[in-house]
């Protein structure tokens, strides 16, 4: 078991109003959490690498708590998403250990969510920006969900190290109109639809 040190977390909120159209009386909010950590396998290749997301598991749990934190509770969160930067030591692979960590804190922790969580992930330097892909938690064809957030911070991932990184939403885009399954309309039972 590797004990997982955080370098730094980062919790951020968007309250989005409008977008050019009408005020909304409600903002859409998004919210991202993210920890940096040390990348226990940077530098060399090594073969069985699974274990560790069992590691990561207490760290998923505690970014998605913070997301619900923020957003009020689990009643108001709408959208997720998750991903990862993985620094230039290290490989994609590296990146892939977040999806069930990540994905099953966020599921297990809002009760019955039924849709998978999108996730993207990537090897850059310092610096380097990630567009998270968001979509409703119980049915990924509602198309007013479909979104992304941008995280990144200035000074990681350094080299032998994971940004590792969640995303909530209150809700579907502000000025939504391009039609398609509708929230009020979910079946729920497939994750789908």
């Amino acid at each position: 078991m590797v004990d997982i040190q955080s370098r730094k977390i980062h919790v951020s909120v968007e309250e989005i109003w409008h977008e050019g159209g009408p005020v909304a009386d409600v903002p859409q909010r998004k919210a991202s959490a993210f920890a940096i950590i040390d990348n226990p396998f940077a530098g060399k290749y090594v073969e069985d690498i699974a274990d560790f997301m069992e590691d990561l598991k207490p760290l998923g749990l505690m970014l998605a708590q913070r997301l619900i934190d923020v957003l009020g509770g689990a009643e108001h969160v709408q959208g997720y998403g998750k991903g990862a930067i993985v620094g230039s030591n290290g490989e994609i692979e590296h990146g892939a250990l977040w999806h069930v960590p990540g994905g099953y804190a966020m599921r297990e922790l809002l009760g019955d969510a039924k849709a998978i969580v999108p996730s993207t992930k990537k090897v850059g330097a310092p610096g380097t920006r990630l567009d998270i892909p968001v979509t409703n938690i119980n049915a990924s064809y509602v198309r007013g969900h479909f979104d992304a957030m941008e995280i990144g911070c200035n000074d990681g991932p350094k080299a032998n190290e994971l940004l590792l990184a969640l995303v909530m939403t209150s809700g579907g885009r502000v000025h939504d109109r391009v039609g398609g399954l509708r929230v009020e309309d979910i079946k729920g039972v497939d994750g789908l639809r």
